[in-house]
């Protein structure tokens, strides 16, 4: 017969189970503060960083406002920073040691990056791609973010129109200039739209103003700004219009200016050769459509609507194809005579 383990031995059992319990527990929760720590430190760098780009002043009032922090809290990051000799305040504020610097830089390059992958791989719509890109651009390493630069093929802008630092902090592109400070009844290209407030961000996603979006202002005041891009006239605060940057525009053919049309416009029995996929389609839903067949010079002929108005069936290279109107949107196009087939 075998005998019972002595009950003081199942006793210590327990007791050294719930031990390595707390003790899991008390570092998870030391890796969660540290982490916590860690993703404040990169907010308060990534926004002195920017700010610098910007050439704006930073102080401990606009610090806690851009990280979202109380003053106190704030203010003991900075604390934390000066005495790692990442920053040190000075008169005219705020400022960035070149230890601090380069790990701004670093965050900053993480977050745009970040972006440009959630918009040209993945799904997600656009007002999730800021939010998406500030959990996932901290604890990276200068090699993690170069790494995901390659991937990428090094991208110079991110999908708002922000230009991407190199690593070594190398800005380019244009920098343009306010919508509301642009010369008015010309064509005016979109370099970027500011995706913060989101609110603002998204009343501009959806009128669809994007980077290269070509619009035209046609009135500037007080209460309004009054614009026309592709086929629409939009009206605007001027809270609103002030997220818009934009560069003056010689007067050519482009993506989005009036000499292309939206597929969308086409009635059954019509046709158009397609110029080229608007810039606001992106990630898997531009691989779908060019898989379809829908690359420059291909003819679409929109062949029938369904009974409510939407989606239409389009026949394209030989196969009929159904797409809703904010697909067709997307699809910039020629009129083709009334003689071309679809089958070209």
């Amino acid at each position: 017969m075998n005998a019972s383990p002595p009950v003081f031995l199942s006793g210590l059992g327990i007791a050294l189970g719930l031990l390595a319990a707390v003790l899991a527990l008390v570092l998870r929760k030391r890796r969660v503060a540290l982490s916590a720590e860690r993703t404040r430190i990169e907010d308060v760098l990534k926004y002195l960083y920017t700010a610098e780009l910007d050439g704006a002043a930073a102080s401990l009032q606009s610090v806690a406002g851009a990280a979202q922090l109380r003053g106190d809290a704030a203010a003991e990051v900075l604390q934390n920073l000066e005495r790692r000799q990442l920053v040190k305040a000075g008169p005219d504020g705020i400022h960035l040691t070149t230890a601090g610097r380069e790990l701004g830089l670093n965050v900053l390059r993480a977050h745009r990056l970040w972006e440009s992958y959630l918009a040209d791989q993945t799904g997600f719509p656009e007002t999730e791609w800021h939010g998406r890109a500030h959990h996932l651009e901290h604890g990276l390493s200068a090699a993690e973010v170069d790494a995901l630069a390659a991937r990428l093929q090094h991208p110079t802008h991110d999908p708002h129109g922000d230009p991407i630092p190199t690593a070594e902090g190398e800005l380019s592109g244009p920098r343009g200039v306010p919508l509301s400070a642009a010369p008015l009844d010309r064509p005016l290209r979109v370099l970027h739209v500011e995706d913060e407030p989101a609110a603002v961000y998204a009343q501009l996603v959806a009128i669809g103003l994007y980077p290269g979006t070509v619009v035209r202002l046609l009135e500037v005041s007080p209460q309004r700004v009054r614009l026309i891009a592709g086929w629409s006239e939009h009206v605007l605060a001027p809270l609103v219009a002030a997220n818009l940057t934009v560069e003056p525009l010689a007067p050519a053919p482009s993506e989005e200016a009036p000499a292309s049309e939206p597929l969308s416009v086409l009635r059954p029995g019509e046709a158009g050769r397609v110029l080229a996929l608007s810039r606001r389609c992106r990630g898997a839903e531009r691989r779908r459509l060019m898989d379809l067949g829908v690359l420059p010079g291909t003819v679409i002929a929109a062949e029938m609507r369904s009974p409510s108005g939407d989606p239409t069936a389009y026949r394209i290279r030989g196969a009929l194809i159904a797409l809703r109107a904010e697909q067709a949107e997307l699809i910039r196009i020629e009129r083709a005579p009334s003689s071309t087939s679809a089958a070209a």
